[in-house]
């Protein structure tokens, strides 16, 4: 009984993956946005979920979320939103973001097997300081509202965040996320059959 949330925004040129700009025309990021999303959606497609969310800032549902129940974001900073995703829940809860286009089923499956009795919650780290992934036993919103976010150091305090509560906390493999175009490309370099690595690939800036 696990339930999956996908938190993402409405891929439109000039509010998704900015700092891809330039290289690539704002046109362009929003693509690779898309592409990197739908990527997200088909790695989760095979995972044993029971409950489906897609925690949403936009108006127009991309392509994949028609079995997820779309949840649109409440107002606030990005700390204040996932605290109220989680709070929309209960029991076993994990959460993905749409800038890690090399997921695999693979790395999120010890988070839909049992749950070893040691273990409260799951956290994977970016490269960049943050987290890909934060799974809790017993979702609790407040556990993640006043993390500073965006920060190099934000995957450090949600941990100590989660620690300080008592919860004991197992990693999941640290990905990249895709921030700048170099990261784009390492990425696409990992993941070369994925949407995101064809997409890019036809903007002519893979290498």
């Amino acid at each position: 009984m696990t339930t999956l949330i996908i938190i993402a925004k409405e891929t439109i040129p000039g509010r998704v993956k900015t700092r891809l700009h330039p290289p690539l025309s704002l046109e362009q990021a929003a693509i690779l946005a898309a592409a990197a999303l739908s990527d997200t959606f088909e790695a989760v497609s095979t995972l044993p979920a029971t409950r489906r969310i897609l925690a949403f800032d936009g108006n127009l549902f991309p392509i994949g979320s028609e079995s997820y129940e779309v949840i649109h974001q409440v107002s606030g900073e990005l700390d204040m939103r996932l605290g109220a995703i989680f709070d929309e829940c209960a029991g076993p809860t994990v959460l993905v973001g749409m800038d890690t286009p090399q997921l695999t089923p693979e790395l999120l499956a010890p988070v839909f097997d049992e749950w070893p009795a040691d273990v409260d919650a799951w956290l994977g780290l970016a490269n960049d300081g943050g987290y890909w992934t934060l799974a809790m036993a017993e979702p609790d919103g407040s556990l993640i509202r006043g993390v500073p976010m965006s920060r190099d150091d934000t995957g450090q305090v949600q941990l100590q965040r989660l620690e300080s509560a008592g919860l004991r906390v197992r990693h999941l493999p640290e990905l990249v996320d895709v921030d700048t175009i170099d990261d784009a490309r390492t990425v696409a370099a990992i993941a070369p059959h994925t949407r995101f690595a064809s997409a890019l690939a036809s903007f002519g800036v893979g290498s």
